[in-house]
């Protein structure tokens, strides 16, 4: 899935329009590789990096939704990762290979 449509679907963007602005920005990373296109892909798993307002999020893809859903909904679509414990971010980024 387009990582654009993706942030919108999971609400990390109210339109695909800031979620553009956000990669643009160069400010999101998929597991650690700074993102540089808005057509860049977004899979099961991918540990996705960015800021929100002066917060840094880690999260881990567990599942794309096909629509924008509620909220609760697509909370159940990602897992935060704490970046206190590397060790759950160590392993989320090991299981990519």
């Amino acid at each position: 899935m387009r990582l654009d449509r993706a942030l919108v679907y999971l609400r990390f963007a109210r339109t695909r329009s800031i979620a553009r602005q956000m990669i643009e920005k160069r400010a999101l990373r998929i597991n650690r590789r700074r993102v540089e296109r808005v057509s860049e892909h977004v899979a099961i798993g991918d540990v996705l990096t960015f800021m929100a307002g002066s917060q840094v999020r880690i999260v881990e893809v567990l599942a794309l939704p096909d629509r924008r859903a509620s909220p609760t909904l697509a909370r159940a679509c990602y897992r935060e990762l704490d970046r206190s414990s590397d060790r759950s971010l160590e392993q989320a980024l090991d299981r990519q290979g």
